[in-house]
């Protein structure tokens, strides 16, 4: 098949959409397939390279951190695109380019797929004053957008639920986004784990609670702050790797709290090619977020072996296992005391890695195009029936 691949947001942005997208075009085009990417430049100037055609944009920070709007015409980069002559497009976004996904999907009278990958409600701080007309926006919005395609993918049952509670009609099917996870399960290398601990200045036998991430309002990583204040003096180091829009908030709230290092120690936004390295140095991944559509850091950390202490939430039903591969918690207290039982048996992390690993086979890359790959025939049969008459 010929797949266009439609998003707002692409290599060098660092976030789970860039992360699903780079893995499906690499495992898409292993199983045989041409694929291209449709996107946006993060300048003025449009180009096409290797496959990947970006488009002239502006930022749009006011909107959502990092953001940014389609500024170039498009006219001659979308007609190379149909001339090409993709046989399904497949929108990840649902601004800028998902409207030009659904303009070469109609030209060339082929399926337009969709995966909702943002649960917009959650980011409500970021465009309303008012929480309740926020979410009836993001409902409003969402099922418009839907209606426009064939066919929607869910990364959870959580994100399905959802959008049926929206009343969107058209088929939501439940599809993980995958990992490449071979790259978290390389040999562990203890000098080099050793040589990155200590240019953080994390003492000798410190538990560390590693998080990973993007330091935005929605991820609730002030819950992680507080968490670690109420361990008071015990030798545990919070480890806040990712940046982002509220990261100064954060320090300035760490401070307030008296949290200094080796308590919590913020290391900032690594290369996306060291963040398997940074995983190694954890004793259990953390995290507060609710707002995740899947959390694909969370499946990282279980590839690299490393069991999971978060809050419960419904995307991680199935998911994060109580007492197996990791634990949810749904008050302080909960977290204390699961904190204070690995304190006082450190190696009953370190047992639970194997079934980590074990429990992150369902993420896999290769499972996740195929998956894809099956929708995107079905699709395409029914589209090909529509067009014979046959009832699809």
């Amino acid at each position: 098949m010929k797949i266009l691949i439609t998003t707002d947001w692409y290599t060098p942005a660092v976030n789970g959409v860039v992360t699903s997208v780079n893995n499906l075009r690499r495992e898409l085009e292993a199983l045989g397939h041409e694929v291209r990417v449709l996107t946006l430049s993060p300048d003025l100037w449009s180009e096409s390279v290797a496959g990947v055609t970006r488009l002239g944009s502006i930022g749009a920070g006011r909107i959502y951190p990092g953001a940014r709007l389609r500024t170039a015409l498009a006219g001659r980069w979308v007609r190379e695109l149909v001339e090409w002559g993709p046989d399904v497009v497949h929108s990840q976004c649902e601004f800028s380019t998902f409207f030009l996904a659904r303009r070469i999907a109609e030209e060339l009278n082929v399926p337009l797929v969709h995966t909702y990958h943002t649960v917009y409600e959650d980011y409500t701080h970021y465009f309303s004053p008012s929480v309740r007309w926020g979410r009836r926006a993001a409902a409003a919005f969402s099922r418009w957008i839907i209606s426009q395609t064939d066919c929607v993918i869910a990364p959870t049952g959580k994100v399905r639920h959802l959008l049926l509670g929206y009343g969107v009609n058209r088929p939501v099917l439940v599809i993980p986004s995958g990992i490449d996870l071979r790259r978290f399960r390389r040999p562990r290398d203890p000098m080099a784990e050793a040589v990155l601990r200590a240019s953080l200045d994390i003492p000798a036998g410190r538990m560390v609670l590693l998080f990973v991430g993007r330091l935005a309002a929605e991820k609730n990583v002030e819950e992680l702050l507080s968490l670690r204040k109420a361990l008071g003096q015990r030798p545990v180091t919070l480890l806040l790797v990712g940046d982002g829009p509220h990261r100064q908030a954060l320090e300035t709230r760490a401070a307030e709290l008296g949290l200094v290092a080796p308590d919590v120690i913020f290391a900032g936004q690594v290369p996306p090619d060291q963040v398997a390295d940074w995983y190694r140095l954890g004793t259990v991944f953390v995290s507060a977020s609710t707002s995740e559509t899947q959390g694909l850091t969370y499946a990282e950390a279980l590839a690299a072996g490393l069991p999971v202490l978060c809050r419960a939430d419904p995307c991680l039903d199935g998911v994060i296992r109580q007492g197996e591969n990791g634990w949810q918690y749904r008050t302080a207290e909960e977290f204390t005391c699961r904190v204070e039982e690995l304190l006082q048996n450190p190696a009953e992390a370190a047992a639970m890695g194997p079934a980590a690993a074990q429990s992150a086979e369902p993420f896999s890359a290769e499972r996740f195009a195929r998956r894809v790959e099956a929708v995107y025939a079905d699709q395409i049969g029914r589209r090909m029936a529509v067009r014979r008459g046959v009832p699809a």
